[in-house]
């Protein structure tokens, strides 16, 4: 039987601008999720964030927004949302979604995906296109289609997300492993013809874990791809929230809603 999804506001700290970070029961999960900007803008950013980080990780880039409704919410078993029993696959996330905005009374948003994350936003791309205004993949590649860096692998992976989120959050090893593990067995590279989408593709010039080489293969394989370059490494996005949101911002604009 389905089951309405219940919310409540998160006890403790605050969230982004728009007030305290909220729990939201969809399904057999508990998503916490928050939101930046002006509720009555023109336009909603939805953000799919990288591995093991929780969404205070994303505030400032978040924040840095001018005339742009920002959500973001934390995937199943990191940052306030529990890790649920067993494993999921890339479709779950995607699924999980279009649940979340359905919730949220938002018919179509912009889509930002950053590492971990522009998997994500590529499944919910593929599988919901007509949710999707544009699409913004950063850091990113096309699963494991893709050109590794020296700084790839499980271990540099692991370190990275336990510096770029301890002070913030406590990483959960389990939700961690589930994340990596949905990304180990995934790849959009066969059906990225598909997206019809406006995307950007951001790459950091000095990025050692996804290096640059993978967004001119995903621009090449989607139909309306702008490359862009950042003069950073992989964590541009935190590095650089207001040079990046501006941007994504731009980018957002020069495509109107229909």
């Amino acid at each position: 039987m389905h089951r309405p999804p219940v919310e409540r506001g998160r006890q403790g700290a605050g969230g982004f601008d728009n007030g305290p970070m909220k729990q939201v029961t969809l399904g057999a999960h508990s998503i916490r999720y928050a939101e930046a900007g002006r509720q009555d803008a023109p336009r909603t950013l939805l953000l799919f964030n990288g591995i093991g980080a929780g969404i205070e990780v994303l505030e400032p880039f978040a924040t840095a927004f001018g005339q742009v409704r920002v959500l973001a919410f934390d995937v199943p078993g990191v940052g306030g949302s529990p890790a649920p029993l067993m494993p999921y696959r890339m479709h779950e996330i995607a699924a999980l979604t279009d649940r979340l905005l359905d919730h949220l009374d938002v018919d179509r948003a912009d889509v930002f995906g950053v590492s971990w994350g522009g998997a994500a936003a590529q499944e919910f791309a593929i599988r919901h296109p007509d949710r999707c205004r544009t699409l913004t993949l950063a850091a990113t590649c096309a699963g494991f289609v893709m050109v590794p860096g020296p700084a790839m692998g499980l271990p540099g992976l692991l370190a990275r997300s336990r510096s770029a989120d301890a002070a913030l959050h406590p990483l959960h090893t389990k939700g961690w492993l589930y994340q990596w593990l949905a990304l180990s067995c995934w790849t959009s590279w066969h059906r990225l013809h598909r997206v019809r989408t406006p995307t950007l593709v951001l790459m950091g010039c000095q990025d050692t874990i996804v290096p640059p080489i993978n967004g001119r293969l995903l621009a090449s394989r989607l139909r309306r791809a702008t490359l862009e370059f950042v003069d950073c490494g992989h964590h541009f996005v935190l590095t650089r929230p207001g040079d990046i949101a501006r941007r994504v911002e731009r980018f957002m604009f020069e495509h109107p809603a229909r």
